[in-house]
């Protein structure tokens, strides 16, 4: 999810060096994990208006020192994640976890990109801010680079959509956007792709929200929906945690353009949301292809057209991870106001949103990934707790990844080394 479309200042210049592992985590295992586990099953509290289901267990998977938003979970089971550059320097921007350890993925060269080396690193070919990782059914894995460091300027020829092989973890394809397409003030959030691995879907949270479509084989890029009431924040809407507004020092609320996205299994239906908003919007993805080949955008492709096909899903609050799963073909929502995931059952009408788990420990649940056995996999940012709205907070943010499963199933994830 996108921290905020105010535009900051350049970060500080952090170290230079690129360590072994340039981040550190703990793999939640034994002892630790157990009392992690017992303190709670997850019985979630039950918000007025909201259905009640069957609880499930919170685990604990790993604690980073840096901040994350993004987690994805290959078929074989290999985690990713990966740490944007808001308030700090991070780092690492893409990491896998091998035996609890977040590695620079694929690897430290692509990592080695940082604000005081700016001038001297091609950000074409380097990750520049990362906001989000999704595997494919393709075993690829896409990396979203919004390329705009503390929600600042965007750095010139760094926003791409870079494809990873997980096969042999080198990268096969690099999507750059022009300024048409991500603008200077955009910033690039979240991604699905079509089950056929054709087209990728992409939400822009900046200063004018947006959907990004992507034809993957020729790396064509088309801006829909730009600055349409379905892609922008709801002026309506407070974004609230512990019962307050969210602001930051100076009064200023949040700003969340189109932010979570979902696609459905069968591919044929998209779904979008702002996190300053509370409606869940779809449209067909009839509607957003067949124009990379056409020499003119048909009239059918046009804005004012597929803003007549956009849908009212229903009304989800303030949220910011979406994913419909593989598994039961449910939508799961994180709502960061009240520490909760809850679901969305798409079969019905007006069905509403059920609470799956609600916890204090999940401090702005951010994004979801499902791995191949069903877990659910949510990270927590923190973002309440981040500089920017908490003075005096740490630049760098402790946070975590979490599982949601039935009590006594392991999570699934790396644990050794794939060949390379």
């Amino acid at each position: 999810m996108a921290l905020t479309t105010n535009r900051a200042g350049p970060l500080p210049a952090a170290s230079t060096g690129l360590p072994a592992v340039l981040l550190t985590c703990t793999l939640l295992t034994g002892p630790v994990a157990a009392q992690e586990a017992a303190r709670d099953t997850a019985q979630p509290a039950k918000p007025a208006g909201a259905a009640q289901a069957a609880p499930v267990q919170l685990t604990p998977v790993a604690r980073f020192e840096h901040q994350v938003t993004g987690v994805t979970v290959a078929k074989d089971g290999r985690i990713f994640v990966n740490f944007p550059r808001w308030s700090e320097d991070a780092p690492v921007s893409v990491a896998e976890l091998k035996d609890g350890k977040p590695v620079p993925f694929p690897d430290a060269e692509w990592n080695s990109w940082r604000n005081a080396k700016k001038d001297g690193i091609d950000p074409k070919n380097h990750f520049v801010c990362v906001q989000s990782v999704v595997a494919d059914g393709q075993d690829r894995l896409w990396v979203v680079d919004a390329a705009a460091p503390a929600m600042g300027a965007v750095v010139k020829d760094g926003p791409k959509l870079v494809g990873i092989d997980l096969k042999t973890n080198q990268v096969v394809k690099t999507i750059p956007f022009d300024p048409t397409t991500v603008m200077q003030a955009s910033y690039l959030n979240d991604v699905r792709i079509a089950p056929d691995g054709k087209t990728a879907y992409l939400t822009d949270s900046g200063a004018e929200g947006a959907l990004i479509v992507v034809d993957l084989d020729s790396g064509s890029a088309k801006r829909v929906l730009s600055g349409h009431a379905a892609t922008m924040p709801d002026k309506s809407v407070t974004v609230s945690y512990d019962g307050q507004p969210l602001r930051r020092p100076d009064g200023r609320g949040v700003e969340f353009a189109a932010d979570g996205i979902a696609l459905s299994n069968d591919g044929k239906t998209l779904y979008w949301q702002a996190i300053k908003g509370k409606t869940l919007y779809s449209l067909p993805t009839d509607a957003l292809t067949g124009w990379a080949t056409a020499s003119v955008v048909p009239e059918l492709l046009t804005d004012r057209t597929i803003g007549a096909k956009v849908a009212t899903v229903g009304e989800n609050g303030p949220a910011d991870g979406l994913l419909i799963a593989r598994k039961d073909g449910r939508m799961y929502v994180t709502s960061p106001q009240d520490n909760a995931v809850k679901v969305r059952d798409l079969s019905g009408t007006n069905a509403g949103l059920t609470v799956l788990v609600q916890d204090e420990r999940l401090r702005w649940p951010d994004t979801f990934s499902e791995g191949p056995d069903g877990t659910i996999y949510v990270t927590t940012s923190h973002i309440q707790d981040s500089a920017d709205y908490k003075p005096g907070a740490p630049i760098s943010l402790p946070t975590e990844l979490w599982a949601l499963k039935p009590a006594g199933v392991d999570a699934t994830g790396s644990t050794v080394n794939p060949p390379r």
